[in-house]
């Protein structure tokens, strides 16, 4: 397997993985095993706080590289596929670390599946999204579009495979925000900065708890979140924190 199909570049405890597979970073076995490596391995890294996704060139990703279908003649093919490309979305929604999407152009199909899997999704201007499944003979994306639109709006880009822009997706409150091209990067990694900056554990246990609770109702998704604080209460960092804001200055966290 090759370390370029997305690259992987770390600094003051903020990772960049970039999709490179041009022209359009679809996405094949390779990619999607190469995506698991860097996400769990970013989960064990102590000088890895936040990791941001983006795409090298003018596109995030086409979606799934269409010249490597499984063979469904061939037993156990396809659903090794299926298996994998779920795996790819659960390493990223699974890492430790929270993950930023830096979406510069368009997120297609399995592209726009990677960006729903981020914590925090940030595109550019000229960011496109859609699932084009229906025009290329396959199905699937339900399940993450249910997560964003309404039923009609699901249904609609699913039966259709219409494209929305940034724009779009920003005014019905799904993407956190919209940039220029060249602004877009920079604004992730000071987003990505100053999450890094907070307590290790605060984080970890804060993208935990807002993964776990909602498959919660909201009483028990609350007694859930309260263990969470007890536990960090007890920690050096917490302690920390609390004397860094009476004493007036930046806190410095062992991650303990």
């Amino acid at each position: 397997m090759s370390d370029n199909v997305v690259t992987l570049e770390v600094s003051d405890y903020v990772a960049v993985a970039t999709l490179n597979r041009p022209p359009v970073n679809a996405i094949n076995a390779e990619m999607r095993h190469r995506l698991i490596e860097i996400f769990d391995e970013a989960t064990d890294r102590p000088d890895i706080r936040v990791v941001v996704l983006t795409g090298q060139g003018k596109i995030f990703s086409a979606g799934a590289d269409l010249k490597q279908r499984p063979d469904a003649g061939k037993a156990g093919t396809y659903w090794h596929h299926n298996r994998i490309t779920r795996e790819t979305g659960n390493a990223i929604k699974e890492c430790a670390k929270p993950v930023i999407a830096a979406v510069n152009g368009a997120a297609l199909g399995a592209g726009f599946g990677l960006m729903a899997s981020c914590d925090i999704m940030m595109a550019s201007e000229t960011a496109v999204f859609g699932m084009p499944e229906i025009d290329v003979g396959l199905a699937g994306g339900a399940a993450m579009l249910n997560q964003f639109f309404s039923r009609s709006f699901t249904r609609r880009l699913m039966f259709t495979g219409d494209r929305l822009p940034a724009s779009e997706l920003y005014r019905l409150g799904i993407i956190d925000s919209v940039w220029a091209p060249d602004a877009l990067l920079p604004a992730a990694l000071a987003m990505a900065a100053r999450i890094a900056s907070k307590s290790p554990m605060g984080i970890k246990l804060a993208k935990t708890s807002c993964t776990l609770v909602e498959l919660m109702p909201p009483k028990d998704g609350y007694r859930f979140e309260q263990n969470f604080t007890y536990e960090l209460s007890k920690t050096e960092d917490a302690k920390e924190a609390r004397t860094a804001q009476l004493e007036k200055r930046k806190p410095v966290f062992k991650g303990r």
